[in-house]
């Protein structure tokens, strides 16, 4: 009961008096805007390469560079809210990120909306961490389950919508409105913020080491080549490519000097060394894991109603939005049941079911329509919430409050880096996959088989009496068997791709139970 007692002391220590709740509503509107710009621009990439006058593959540095410095300043958001304060520091990020998507939306050429990007992911890499460790903090043990599943709603639905308001402002008004929408949220967020938070008494009292130069630098370096050779690998021929192999080598070096540096280091900018906690080590090797699955998944089944069923970037966004609604859904049961029951066991349910979801998607046709998978998207959204929250819950549970801040940094750097990794692989498995599909078939059915010739002429005779005429006809048949073969050996990439991530779910269930199991109704080990 005394230990119990001080944990609710902690809580209401660092919520002074406000409603946990409302603390959760401000610091979530700047994390649900910054998730949802990680995928809103994704789908207004071909405008505003119009718009601006650059190719297509200039456009997705607009994607590369925001997720680049994003990533860098993650890790380093616990010092800076030490050294500045943690409200301070989050209002900053705001209002940095909010001017930012301003410029991005008015930016006249590529040159400055590409340093408007890097100003915005800059800015707003420090709030998920930031948002995460105020409401972890901001709840007792008990009730941290229903904090993680406010913030599941920011982290998992939002990148489920982004495409679907994405390609809605796009269409409707222009894709500078896909930034401007940023614009209103971020002031209600720093008016909500400065009302509402506080920061704790250790943060007030916080010895602020150095700056870590070398874990900086090191940082940057790798996670910058990190997401460029993930980014441009698949167009340039990954290993095929000089720059690449260069930039893989600078990645190498970087990393192992950083993590190094960061397990020795008596002040890092990101200490490594809370990595000996069993569950957030776990914590973080399921997040890595999780993230390249569920952004997988929002990546590649949106592009198969696209590339396959000739669906619009709007109408495609509008079939996967129902995963939106079973996160919401599943977010607030999860909330409701989470100090209840074991977390591995929801865990377990989670990955399980997304894994099940996943592997039916792998055994879809060509000939669906839009509403045959509405029950398995949603049903992915509720299985979504029901990995997300008890993960968090279970890698912070046997931290202290203190260590919280770089926790989280490191934590949310494991999702975003396993997101980057499991769309790339997934878009070179698509690519290569296909490539292999269409050998097998044409071997499967030869241009001298009877099989074939008889589809040509038929294909012939229709063609020649009514589109093409005699002459055009024969040239117009193989076009026509060209054109399918392509599309089926797409069809067996997206197959594949979703069978490799149902295999990635399973395995993932057998982790899970390498956690310590956490008690709900006590303080986390060492909380005091």
């Amino acid at each position: 009961m005394a230990s119990a007692a001080a944990t609710v002391d902690q809580s209401s220590v660092v919520t002074q008096g406000v409603n946990p709740w409302l603390i959760a509503a401000s610091v979530m509107l700047a994390t649900f805007m910054e998730v949802l710009d990680t995928s809103i621009a994704a789908v207004a990439l071909p405008y505003i390469a119009g718009s601006l006058s650059a190719s297509t593959d200039e456009a997705t540095w607009v994607l590369t560079s925001y997720l680049v410095s994003n990533a860098i300043v993650l890790p380093a958001s616990n010092w800076c809210s030490l050294r500045f304060g943690r409200k301070r520091f989050l209002i900053s990020c705001v209002t940095i990120f909010t001017i930012a998507s301003f410029f991005c939306g008015a930016a006249p050429s590529l040159a400055l909306m590409l340093l408007a990007r890097v100003i915005q992911g800059a800015g707003g890499g420090a709030l998920q961490p930031l948002s995460q460790a105020i409401l972890l903090e901001s709840f007792p043990p008990a009730k941290r389950g229903a904090a993680m599943a406010v913030f599941a709603l920011g982290v998992v639905v939002a990148p489920v919508i982004g495409p679907t308001l994405g390609g809605w402002l796009t269409d409707t008004y222009s894709w500078r409105y896909a930034f401007y929408i940023n614009i209103p949220v971020g002031l209600l967020a720093v008016f909500m913020i400065g009302r509402f938070v506080k920061d704790p008494p250790y943060i007030a009292k916080a010895k602020v080491p150095p700056f870590d130069m070398i874990g900086f630098g090191t940082l940057c370096v790798w996670t910058g080549c990190l997401q460029i050779i993930l980014d441009k690998g698949q167009e340039d021929d990954w290993f095929g490519a000089i720059w690449i192999r260069w930039a893989a080598t600078f990645l190498v070096v970087s990393l192992i000097w950083f993590i190094i540096h960061s397990w020795r280091a008596r002040e890092p900018l990101v200490c490594l060394q809370i990595l000996k906690n069993r569950n957030f080590g776990v914590g973080c090797l399921l997040i890595l894991l999780f993230g390249m699955a569920i952004y997988s998944t929002v990546t590649v089944l949106p592009l198969f109603y696209q590339e396959l069923l000739g669906y619009t970037a709007f109408t495609a966004g509008l079939v996967v939005a129902p995963r939106g609604l079973g996160a919401i859904f599943g977010s607030f049961l999860v909330g409701q049941i989470s100090s209840k029951i074991d977390n591995r066991v929801l865990l377990t349910l989670g990955f399980l079911v997304f894994g099940l979801t996943t592997l039916y998607f792998g055994n879809i046709t060509l000939e669906i329509s839009p509403t045959t998978l509405f029950w398995p998207i949603v049903i992915t959204g509720i299985a979504l919430a029901f990995v997300f929250v008890p993960i968090s819950t279970m890698a912070y549970g046997t931290l202290r409050n203190d260590q919280i801040g770089n926790a989280s940094g490191l934590f949310n750097l494991m999702r975003n880096v396993g997101g980057s990794i499991g769309i790339s692989i997934a878009q070179t498995l698509l690519v290569r996959r296909a490539a292999l599909h269409q050998n097998e078939i044409t071997n499967y059915v030869p241009i001298t088989g009877a099989q074939f010739q008889q589809a040509v002429q038929s294909l012939q005779r229709v063609l020649a009496g009514s589109f093409l005429g005699p002459a055009n006809a024969a040239t117009g048949a193989n076009a026509n068997l060209y054109q399918q073969l392509i599309r089926q050996a797409m069809y067996w990439s997206f197959v594949d791709v979703f069978r490799l991530l149902s295999l990635l779910c399973l395995a993932c269930v057998v982790i899970v139970w390498f956690f310590q199991k956490v008690k709900g109704k006590g303080p986390p080990a060492g909380a005091h």
